[in-house]
């Protein structure tokens, strides 16, 4: 399949979980993927997509420094010409009662979740609007719309403003021609989820209230990402894509 063919799209997180599975997926959809992330195994992921005929790039990138996103976006746009498709992937997940929950906990939360997806958004429009296109995913969650676990309320809290920062960037953006969507997994088997696998009655509560009755995998979630991307979703902006085998649902 070609959805993707001749675009450019730079993939935040990409080094492991679904951001590995974001670049990959979007490499044999035709896409030159750039691979981000502060973690430097997001090269091997460049370099695995390469020899398996894509076309992929490596940067190292941290989501919390606005001079490197300003660098990565100017590098991108003097070795390609353009970025057609941003996904701001890269999150973490700090589960604990409120009570227990540190300031260093709350700050590093937002920084890497919601400053992060406010950074990508904030450096690639301008580009975006120089082309008079372009597609914008951020990675929400189920948890911007419920709380689906004890503990959760600093993670929702990110999630829900991802949820709504796509809304206003949106709003914004649409007379330009540059459309911006969010995705909300749920639980879907990561190393950020293995802690939740791991243990019995934790894997049994998530599956157990999930319409599908099972856990998804990366490359489901990669699936919708992908169209949102792609000119198939022409006529979708500030919506959210919910991936999460019936969770919400129930």
């Amino acid at each position: 399949m070609t959805m993707l063919n001749g675009k450019v799209i730079l993939v935040t997180g990409g080094a492991k979980g679904m951001g590995e599975s974001h670049s990959k997926l979007f490499a044999e959809r035709g896409a030159t993927v750039l691979v981000t992330d502060f973690d430097p195994k997001g090269a091997a992921v460049a370099e695995a997509i390469k020899a398996a005929g894509g076309n992929s790039h490596f940067r190292a990138l941290d989501v919390t420094s606005e001079t490197q996103w300003r660098e990565c976006v100017d590098w991108a746009i003097a070795e390609f010409g353009r970025i057609d498709g941003l996904v701001n992937n890269a999150g973490i997940l700090i589960r604990k009662p409120v009570p227990e929950i540190t300031l260093d906990d709350w700050t590093a939360l937002f920084d890497i979740n919601v400053k992060g997806t406010f950074l990508g958004c904030k450096h690639v429009l301008p580009a975006m609007r120089d082309t008079g296109s372009g597609s914008i995913v951020n990675v929400s969650s189920i948890s911007g719309y419920v709380a689906n676990m004890e503990g959760m309320s600093a993670y929702c809290a990110t999630k829900g403003a991802i949820r709504l920062l796509t809304k206003g960037v949106a709003v914004d953006y649409a007379p330009y021609k540059i459309r911006c969507n969010s995705v909300h997994p749920g639980t879907i088997s990561t190393p950020m989820t293995a802690e939740f696998e791991a243990d019995p009655s934790k894997h049994q509560m998530l599956v157990g209230v999930t319409a599908m009755g099972r856990i998804g995998q990366p490359r489901e979630v990669s699936e919708a990402v992908a169209f949102l991307l792609s000119d198939a979703a022409s006529y979708m902006t500030g919506s959210e894509m919910t991936v999460d085998g019936g969770f919400t649902a129930v």
